[in-house]
């Protein structure tokens, strides 16, 4: 057995960034006023807070005054959904992939679902067809959570301006920020969600951008804090330490990802070599894996004749921490979401495996993970596991 941790999980949860462990101390140990007090710490407090604001405008491309601090991805999510359906009466639209934080809201409205192809694009006939002047907000994840696959927001903007020119475009961009420049990307965004612990900051810290100008219906109540858009105490230690985490992140982005990608393509060739394997949202042209429309940290296979949480298992007694996109042999009676959408049978979706790199791992991670993943699923095969 692996003595070392190999963290193959980024895409579920992140290191936290040295950076971000020592504004975040220096904050709970300094600096714990309340922001919204008069006194000097308050004032210091509320300054600490303003500057994460200005430090994470410029990786989102907005007006500092454009980013509402919230508590994580999924309350992002769902103040952009609930808070535009609270401000303006209309269809809200969805992508059938996107993850279950915006899913579930747009269910409760009564929204309607995009599809998307057997790579997991959007299908833009069918947004097409979908929109219409009643459309209040497209709500379409730039990059999905399980796949990793990524989707052109100009391209779906286009339609959706020239079909239903009233309506808002949300994107959550959570899976999106470790690896791709939301900053131009999301420009025709008019609300965009991000989470913290995506990219080396504490959980339980997000924002959500909200474009000047666009009326969004508050979730909760009280003094007033973010433009009266989400009242309560600000986390100042968490804020700042997502901060630390985002302009790290925005500065050796580029380095990261050629790393990242390199060691991703080796780890994926390796297990394109695995008989019955399928590698979502990727196709071969003349042998050679296109993955352009995945960001860099994503490797997800779908085996058949095996089921995920059996793989998982052997893979934790080995010291390899990864996930799943089906948890069908633990209760769940249908396969993932994403996965359906994309047309998988359930028995092949049954057998999928999520390796997620991020900024922290290591050639060695990729070498030990390339040694057992197909040992493993050759013994579960052997043994109809």
């Amino acid at each position: 057995m692996n003595e070392k941790i190999i963290y193959l999980d980024n895409a579920a949860s992140t290191p936290i960034r040295p950076e971000a462990i020592d504004a975040m101390t220096a904050v709970l140990s300094d600096c714990y006023g309340n922001p919204s007090g008069a006194h000097k710490m308050a004032r210091e407090a509320r300054r600490l807070i303003d500057d994460a604001r200005d430090t994470l405008s410029h990786g989102l491309g907005c007006d500092p005054k454009e980013v509402i601090f919230t508590a994580g991805g999924t309350e992002a999510d769902n103040l952009a959904i609930f808070g535009i359906q609270g401000s303006r009466d209309g269809t809200i639209l969805a992508l059938a992939t996107d993850h279950h934080a915006v899913i579930a809201p747009v269910e409760q409205l009564g929204g309607q679902f995009i599809q998307v192809d057997e790579s997991g694009l959007l299908d833009l006939d069918h947004l097409a067809h979908l929109l219409d002047e009643n459309v209040a907000l497209v709500s379409v994840g730039l990059v999905n959570g399980e796949t990793g696959i990524i989707q052109n927001l100009e391209t779906m903007a286009e339609i959706v301006r020239s079909k239903a020119p009233k309506a808002l475009i949300h994107t959550d961009a959570v899976q999106a920020f470790p690896w791709l420049d939301v900053a131009s990307l999301t420009q025709s965004a008019d609300l965009i969600s991000i989470a913290g612990h995506k990219f080396g900051s504490p959980k339980g810290v997000g924002a959500l951008v909200v474009r000047n100008g666009i009326e969004i219906s508050p979730m909760q109540l009280g003094g007033g804090q973010e433009l009266g858009i989400r009242s309560g105490t600000q986390n100042t230690a968490a804020i700042v330490a997502m901060a630390a985490a985002a302009e790290v992140t925005v500065m050796e982005r580029e380095l990261t990802v050629e790393r990242v990608a390199k060691m991703r393509d080796v780890l994926a060739d390796n297990l394109q070599g695995i008989p019955q394997s399928y590698e979502t949202g990727v196709s071969l042209h003349n042998g050679i894996a296109d993955r352009s429309h995945k960001i860099a940290g994503s490797c997800h296979f779908c085996f058949e004749g095996i089921e995920s949480e059996a793989l998982l298992y052997m893979l934790e007694q080995e010291n390899i921490l990864a996930s799943a996109a089906s948890s069908c042999s633990s209760g769940a009676q249908d396969p993932s979401h994403v996965l359906a959408a994309m047309g998988y049978s359930r028995n092949l979706a049954g057998g999928s495996l999520r390796l997620s790199l991020g900024h922290a791992t290591t050639w060695e991670d990729v070498d030990v993970a390339m040694k057992a993943v197909p040992k493993f699923i050759e013994n579960l095969r052997k043994t109809g596991s």
